[in-house]
């Protein structure tokens, strides 16, 4: 698959709540996410706070998706149950190497999520 493809299926499989899925796209040794507010330096602790944030999340509509080479660029509208916070827009940049993503850098209104955590942000593991 090519490094959009990859992107696109993990995508659909954090959309559809597919985690075991997702998680074979990510790469097992070496992989970073990155966000305004927190970072994962283990796969497994990224899909763990993203089945966290499962009960709350109504739709995720992919915008746009780009890519240059082994980067990816997604833009998203992440829709929530959860009122107090209501949708946020995301910017997403993978970068994909021998078929898995090794790093995610996400970009987003970060007092949102805080004020949603009460301040109780999860830490790089």
């Amino acid at each position: 698959m090519s490094p959009k493809d990859i992107v696109a299926q993990f995508i659909s499989d954090i959309h559809a709540q597919r985690f075991d899925e997702a998680k074979t796209l990510l790469a097992e040794d070496g992989f970073e996410y990155v966000g305004p507010n927190m970072r994962f330096l283990s796969r497994d602790d990224m899909l763990a706070y993203q089945f966290g944030m499962a009960a709350i999340q109504k739709d995720l509509v992919l915008r746009q998706l780009s890519v240059d080479g082994e980067h990816v660029f997604a833009i998203l509208d992440y829709r929530t149950h959860f009122e107090p916070i209501g949708d946020v827009r995301l910017a997403v940049w993978f970068r994909v190497r021998d078929d898995r993503i090794h790093t995610m850098e996400t970009f987003y209104n970060a007092a949102v999520v805080e004020n949603m955590l009460g301040g109780n942000l999860p830490t790089a593991g």
